[in-house]
């Protein structure tokens, strides 16, 4: 797990966990707060796991929640002939490349309209998640490509994911996550800063945010 400094990103936590269990993702928050995350996370941003969201219900259930588009169109494309696939993933992304929610939104109609009826399976994949997929558009623009996806993420493991895949089987647990932390305070250095760093403070103080735009606070 990981936060943001600044623009900086920065790693929170770290443990075993047994794949997407809520109870280790449980464990994982509940140490947090132990340690004095005393604010919830503004957003989360994940895939379809539902451990993750479980367990982000029980200990941070006023956290906002972002699907990642990456997964998603993936698991709406899979559920497609491959003959419609590269026309469906472009209709896809007029949904969340829309400059407002409400181009979004008719964007996702679109999409409904045009492929439920032969689809129904794929475009169920996509509707069950309609609200979280859209999250994004409540938060600053500048944030938009950094969690509208998992790729930040996902990146960030790469490395972690490389190097113990190739001792696999020669790692106790203990050692394991030894050479886990030590590859990824390594790698710390080299991540990619946030854009819109000065959108922090704000997002903080519970300033709303439409489309992306700031809203001016009314006088008191």
């Amino acid at each position: 797990m990981a936060r943001t400094n600044g623009a900086a990103k920065k790693i929170l936590g770290l443990t075993d966990g047994y794949r997407e269990s809520t109870q280790s993702w449980r464990e994982l928050r509940l140490d947090l707060k132990r340690r004095g995350l005393n604010h919830a996370p503004d957003l989360a941003v994940g895939d379809g796991a539902l451990g993750f969201w479980a367990a982000l219900r029980e200990v941070f259930a006023e956290t906002a929640e972002q699907r990642c588009w990456f997964h998603k169109t993936g698991n709406v494309l899979n559920a497609m002939p491959k003959s419609v696939q590269i026309k469906a993933k472009g209709h896809l992304h007029d949904i969340w490349q829309a400059e407002t929610k409400a181009e979004a939104n008719a964007a996702f109609d679109f999409f409904v309209e045009t492929y439920g009826v032969k689809y129904e399976k794929a475009v169920a994949k996509l509707v069950k998640d309609r609200d979280v997929l859209l999250a994004f558009y409540d938060f600053p623009a500048e944030h938009w490509k950094h969690i509208r996806t998992t790729n930040p993420i996902e990146s960030t493991f790469a490395t972690v994911r490389h190097r113990t895949g190739k001792t696999k089987g020669c790692l106790s647990r203990k050692t394991g996550l030894a050479m886990a932390f030590k590859l990824m305070m390594s790698a710390q250095g080299k991540w990619r800063k946030l854009d819109g760093a000065n959108r922090m403070p704000e997002i903080i103080q519970g300033i709303a945010f439409i489309d992306g735009i700031k809203q001016i606070q009314p006088a008191a």
